[in-house]
């Protein structure tokens, strides 16, 4: 039996464990099992051949199995860069433009990228889930608290305080010009500013970097995802994997792919 997981739910873990425990195999397109507490996370990888995951970092981009392929030859990895939210990607390359970073967010969510509350993409949580899960899996002992993130808003703009109307119209306007004026400081460098991932050594941190304009990631464009990773066969030029990384159709065939590739454990 593969167990199967396309749910957004911290509270599935349960059930997951109970799986495991039965000898279930496990997929997961939900990243908050595998963002869970330590103990969680080792019961739920206990078996490693019998749990996928690859739909939950870069949608079907095969980001876990090659992570997994590297690691698994004996070459230490020892850092990674990724521009891995599809909406931070598109906001980012829009206001390189010269656009309002207000401008953009109601474009990205007319066109379906952002969450129905943008602030869900702009608080960088959804980054840091991802690059969580990246960590874990190069033997990172560390919990989601342990990762600095940048939000793209202040506290006195969150959903506790706001409504998703007041900070479209009042709020978001009054952010345009702190991330215009980063935006040509770093043009003025030859730079663009991307919102990524950083792993690197003990050390995790997720928000805004400037980057070389003709770096992989200084290139993207749009909504796809891109990611860099350094080991030691890939210390000079860093394995690079580019794509779609968002929409039901990639996220989707990474689900099947995985369901698909446990059937290799079942001669």
């Amino acid at each position: 039996l593969a167990f199967v997981d396309c749910s957004a739910s911290s509270e599935t873990v349960e059930i997951l464990t109970q799986a495991v425990d039965l000898g279930c195999c496990i997929v997961l397109a939900n990243k908050k099992p595998l963002t869970s507490t330590k103990e969680d996370y080792d019961k739920l990888v206990s078996r490693p051949r019998r749990i996928r995951y690859e739909s939950t970092v870069g949608a079907g981009l095969p980001v876990i199995a090659s992570l997994n392929r590297i690691l698994s030859s004996g070459d230490p990895v020892h850092r990674i860069v990724g521009s891995l939210s599809g909406t931070l990607g598109y906001v980012m390359s829009e206001v390189e433009d010269g656009k309002p970073l207000s401008q953009v967010v109601k474009a990205a969510k007319s066109l379906g990228y952002t969450e129905p509350d943008p602030r869900d993409d702009l608080s960088g949580m959804d980054v840091a889930r991802k690059a969580l899960i990246l960590a874990r899996l190069l033997g990172m002992r560390i919990n989601i608290d342990s990762i600095k993130i940048e939000s793209l808003y202040p506290e006195e703009m969150g959903p506790n305080i706001m409504s998703v109307e007041d900070f479209l119209s009042t709020g978001l306007p009054l952010l345009d010009n702190d991330i215009g004026e980063r935006v040509r400081k770093a043009s003025l460098n030859g730079n663009v500013l991307r919102y990524v991932c950083v792993i690197e050594g003990s050390r995790c941190t997720v928000g805004i970097q400037e980057l070389p304009k003709n770096s992989p990631l200084g290139r993207l464009r749009g909504s796809d995802n891109v990611l860099e990773i350094y080991s030691r066969c890939y210390s000079e030029q860093p394995l690079v994997i580019q794509g779609a990384g968002a929409g039901n159709d990639t996220t989707a065939a990474g689900v099947l792919a995985d369901i698909l590739d446990i059937q290799d454990l079942f001669p």
